[in-house]
């Protein structure tokens, strides 16, 4: 029995060792398959002798139940905010107020970290062992969310390394990478939920899920940045050493980090951080700066709310108020009407903003936006200007809620809004404004790539009755060219040029030029692959289209009615006429082995399918959940029904769970 509570011992050091190696410091020592036979062995010795279960084991990250609510935590020091710099003028203000203050002329030496848009957290250790965890809540007081942090799995459950103290309290920001907080928007809205609107929202209300086993799913994790109260002390005499032991005693500290003396130094590592700051995998909205020395700090001291010995310096706004002065609709080339903002020019980011789309009629509804109002705009992912909030506060008076209009404001069809959608459509195929823009989309590089057949030159193709849809374009000759406004000669007969090249084109190519609801590039290229002929496709089932991989039955159900639409199929066998269609390159050959290799899994497995999955993507492997002409495998269960039907069907390699734990030995 000793022998294995040592055992059990040394596998939750060991596990614990990997944990780190690869979610704090991002430097694994071991495989993922490697690791998970590990974590399989240490949950079953837990298994065995559940008496010996420990709070810190690495197996416990979800191991509470859910809560009722969140009890009120006291932080001993209180975590206070800080002051904000705007620019480099305020910088060297508060660079000169701390030399001010301190009687020196002499140089400060400062560190500089970023500044990350997340959830201030503090966590306590006692003995080593994590024991509370909160949140920063009005900096005296905020709430225990424990069973959430310890789910984060570069936060330490039991502290490491040498003269580890008795009791900690250790600061730091909870937050999601950009890459997480996409996969889980995306698997949000597959479940038919609302995407969160930013990361910092979606950590804000992780950390607040009553039930743990929900904040397990999504991707948290955590820089430190400083300590409330440390017994015994840390005898550490300045920021940089304090990150050094911080980082020994296995925490996640941020290598991205300035020391130096002089406040110029500080204000470079700003700007070098700003300008890198799309590129970075989480959000930052500006730098700390701090006066290193903690003697200089006790000097300093705090003000009421904030110490005056560090300030945040803020990036440039991304967002500003301006006054929304009209809400025009537009016409897209399937009919939909979008409402567009129309702002007072106002300076974002270096760009001047004069419009922002506000997508649909649930949108306006939802924001209550109406002319006149004062409105927050910020651009989204620093591209798309978008109005974020309304000041209802300084609306003016008999304003009126905006409806989309009832009739088409380019043809004057009656518009309809289909039951289950958001949209408000025109009916009329014939809409100039449809019309123009499905010729621009067709022509686009996406699209059958015409050079040189821009949006001015649609326009007067269209107000001229020269063209009414795609394959017009390819039937444009050199005399109607230059009737046009500033087509010459040498003009038209480059635009003929272009049209000429544009007719040896491929599948995917016309696939996305057609403009069909819910086919873009990528899902082009997958039913290219798929169908490898125009005319094999026409023939297709909805069915057969849903069972390429990549195609659900939204997709499936829209390129059907497409195909079927008599004007459509009148399209398609004019442009068949028109174009020398080449198919997909062959597909290579499928792989002999795990990487590249896609499975299905399907039936009743021994073995959970989510460690089967995690072996397979290990290994370099894919596993998606239908079945088509690009799975390379079908690993088939007990009782396996239509997966396993599809794939003799599609000719696909069926295997047992011995031949595949067989493969992925041998990988």
């Amino acid at each position: 029995m000793k022998d294995e509570r040592q055992a059990l011992e040394d596998l939750r050091q060991e596990v614990a060792l990997h944990n780190r190696r690869y979610h704090v410091l991002d430097d694994p020592l071991i495989s993922d398959g490697e690791y998970d036979r590990l974590y399989r062995d240490l949950v079953a010795l837990e298994a065995k002798h559940p008496e010996w279960l420990s709070a810190d084991s690495p197996t416990q990250r979800v191991g509470d139940s859910p809560r009722e609510g969140f009890s009120t935590v006291e932080h001993v020091v209180p975590m206070l905010s800080l002051d904000n710099g705007m620019d480099r003028e305020q910088v060297e203000a508060f660079d000169s107020r701390i030399k001010r203050l301190l009687e020196t002329e002499d140089d400060i030496a400062y560190t500089a970290e970023p500044k990350y848009d997340g959830v201030a957290c503090e966590l306590l250790y006692e003995q080593g062992a994590l024991v509370l965890g909160s949140t920063r809540g009005d900096g005296r007081a905020g709430e225990d969310v424990t069973h959430n942090l310890r789910t984060v799995r570069s936060i330490p459950l039991r502290l490491e390394g040498q003269a580890v103290p008795d009791r900690l309290e250790v600061r730091g920001e909870v937050f999601m990478t950009l890459a997480g907080f996409d996969a889980l928007n995306r698997s949000r809205m597959e479940q038919g939920l609302e995407p969160f609107a930013n990361p910092r929202n979606s950590t804000a209300g992780t950390l607040r899920q009553l039930d743990p086993r929900s904040a397990a799913e999504r991707p948290l994790d955590i820089f430190v940045y400083g300590i409330g109260r440390a017994e015994p002390d840390l005898g550490v005499a300045t920021h940089r050493e304090l990150m050094e032991r911080l980082a020994g005693l296995g925490f996640k500290v941020n290598p991205r980090m300035h020391r130096g003396v002089g406040i110029a130094g500080a204000i470079g590592f700003h700007e070098s951080l700003e300008h890198d700051r799309d590129d970075l995998p989480y959000e930052v909205d500006g730098s700390v700066i701090k006066a290193d020395d903690f003697a200089l700090r006790e000097r300093l001291g705090t003000l009421n709310r904030s110490p005056r010995w560090a300030l945040a310096f803020k990036f440039a706004p991304r967002q500003e108020t301006t006054r929304l002065v009209d809400i025009r609709s537009y016409v897209g080339r399937t009919g939909t009407l979008t409402p567009v903002a129309v702002l007072e020019p106002v300076r974002i980011g270096g760009v001047t903003v004069v419009h922002a789309s506000l997508h649909n009629q649930d949108e306006v509804d939802r924001l209550d936006v109406r002319v006149g109002d004062t409105v927050f705009v910020e651009r989204a992912g620093d591209v798309i200007p978008k109005i974020v909030k309304v000041v209802t506060d300084a609306r003016p008076r008999r304003t009126r809620r905006y409806r989309l209009p009832e009739k088409c404001p380019v043809c004057g069809s009656v518009t309809l809004r289909l039951e289950g959608e958001v949209a408000r459509r025109c009916p009329n195929l014939e809409c100039p404004a449809q019309v123009k823009e499905r010729l621009r989309h067709f022509a686009s590089r996406g699209g059958l790539d015409i050079d040189g057949l821009g949006e001015k030159l649609i326009d007067q193709l269209v107000e001229r009755g020269a063209v009414r849809r795609p394959s017009d374009l390819l039937d444009l000759d050199l005399a109607t060219l230059v009737s046009l406004d500033r087509m010459g000669e040498k003009s038209s007969e480059n635009l003929l040029a272009s049209i000429e090249r544009a007719r040896q084109t491929t599948l995917t190519r016309v696939l996305n030029a057609l403009g069909i609801r819910h086919v873009g590039e990528r899902v082009a290229e997958v039913i290219a692959e798929s169908y490898r002929d125009l005319g094999k496709l026409l023939d297709a089932s909805q069915a057969d289209i849903e069972g390429i991989e990549e195609v659900g039955p939204v997709i499936a159900e829209s390129v059907r009615l497409f195909l079927d639409d008599p004007a459509n199929r009148s399209e398609v066998d004019r442009l068949r006429e028109r174009l020398q269609i080449a198919p997909p390159a062959p597909r290579a050959e499928g792989p002999s082995g795990v990487e590249g290799a896609t499975f299905v899994l399907t039936g009743t497995l021994s073995e959970p399918r989510a460690e089967l999955e995690k072996r397979i993507k290990s290994l370099g492997g894919k596993v998606k959940n239908s079945v088509s002409k690009r799975t390379d495998y079908v690993v088939a269960g007990n009782r396996a029904g239509s997966k396993r039907d599809r794939a003799e069907e599609l000719g696909v390699e069926i295997l047992d769970e011995d031949a595949l734990r067989a493969l992925l030995e041998a990988e």
